[in-house]
């Protein structure tokens, strides 16, 4: 039995923490600085003298010569496990590494000339491509907390505007600041979907994830959109296709349609859709703005990718024992207290 207490009381040690509030110890001198600097309390009944007082003194030291020694290193003891119960001892808890939701997730945006086609309405507004796809975008971003994002735009060329980064509010700033026609007229797809892959290869496998959407087809760059995707699946990357745009209905006022600028060319579905086809992705077709802001939810409860974070050992309130303690030895002392008064 001793050696399973000496054990326990290893492993105590082992694991002590140390404490919350160690000012705390800083009472254990209370009691003794009460002692010296307040006056000793006088009593203020009438005093009786006898003639045998000597004797009766002498009868009573000896009586208290007799007592314990527990009569005050009870009180004592109990008072320094009160200071170490107010000091708040904790232990370390058993270590565990809790399961981290992540995905590296980059956003591909098309910013060529036709993103400028006024023929989207976001709420009752009537609002061009590119300024209903940031909105629907930026509501996107807020529900992706824990998750690495970056941003891609693409025209004539592509460019990596934000590399992937937990700051959402840097991406969002990036964003907003985006223009139609910034990275030129046309649409370079195949560009950036290699882009996208080259900034992509380098993050773990399985966590590659690109949304790409455009309004138009590839009429620009050096790299086909299908050999850009078999390069996709060949590196782990999954792309989900966005068309945007296309087959909008016209808005109406009082019962009569308003005529709408219309783009010059269709989106090229056929590509799109066999690009995510190739690399595992899904392909989306969104014709108005809330139809956009629904296949991003969908985009949203896209599986999660479970990975171990850094272990963490929590620590472990240890203040009750000390505290328990002081009261038995109180309570042991008590009846001592109460025999020598």
């Amino acid at each position: 039995m001793f050696t399973g207490w000496l054990s326990a009381w290893q492993q105590g040690l082992a694991g002590f923490a140390g404490f919350a509030w160690p000012w705390a110890w800083a009472l254990v001198p209370l009691p003794l600085l009460a002692r010296w600097l307040l006056p000793p309390r006088r009593g203020s009944a009438a005093a009786l003298r006898v003639p045998w007082m000597e004797r009766l003194d002498a009868v009573g030291g000896a009586a208290l010569r007799a007592r314990p020694h527990a009569a005050w290193w009870l009180p004592a003891l109990a008072w320094l496990l009160l200071c170490a119960a107010a000091a708040r001892p904790q232990q370390w808890g058993q270590a565990h590494a809790p399961p981290l939701q992540v995905r590296q997730m980059l956003l591909a945006v098309d910013l060529s000339g036709s993103m400028n086609e006024t023929d989207m309405r976001l709420g009752t507004q009537v609002v061009d491509r590119l300024t209903a796809a940031k909105a629907v975008i930026a509501d996107f971003l807020e529900r992706r907390a824990g998750d690495r994002v970056g941003l891609l735009v693409f025209g004539q060329r592509a460019y990596m505007l934000t590399p992937l980064t937990l700051d959402r509010a840097s991406v969002r700033s990036q964003l907003r600041d985006s223009v139609a026609g910034l990275a030129g007229r046309e649409t370079a797809l195949g560009d950036a979907i290699g882009l996208a892959v080259k900034r992509l290869r380098e993050q773990p496998e399985g966590q590659r994830v690109l949304v790409l959407l455009t309004d138009g087809v590839n009429t620009a760059g050096v790299l086909d959109p299908v050999k850009a995707a078999e390069l996709a699946r060949a590196e782990g990357v999954r792309v989900h296709a966005i068309a945007f745009g296309g087959g909008a209905a016209n808005p109406t006022l009082f019962g009569i349609q308003v005529p709408l600028a219309q783009s010059g060319e269709d989106v090229d579905e056929d590509t799109l859709r066999q690009v995510a086809q190739t690399t595992g992705g899904r392909f989306f077709h969104a014709r108005d703005t809330e139809e956009l802001a629904g296949i991003y939810a969908e985009l949203d409860r896209l599986e999660p990718v479970s990975v171990a974070a850094e272990p963490v050992r929590p620590r472990v309130e240890r203040y009750a024992w000390p505290l328990a303690a002081a009261l038995v030895l109180a309570l042991a002392a008590w009846p001592l207290g109460r025999r020598g008064a």
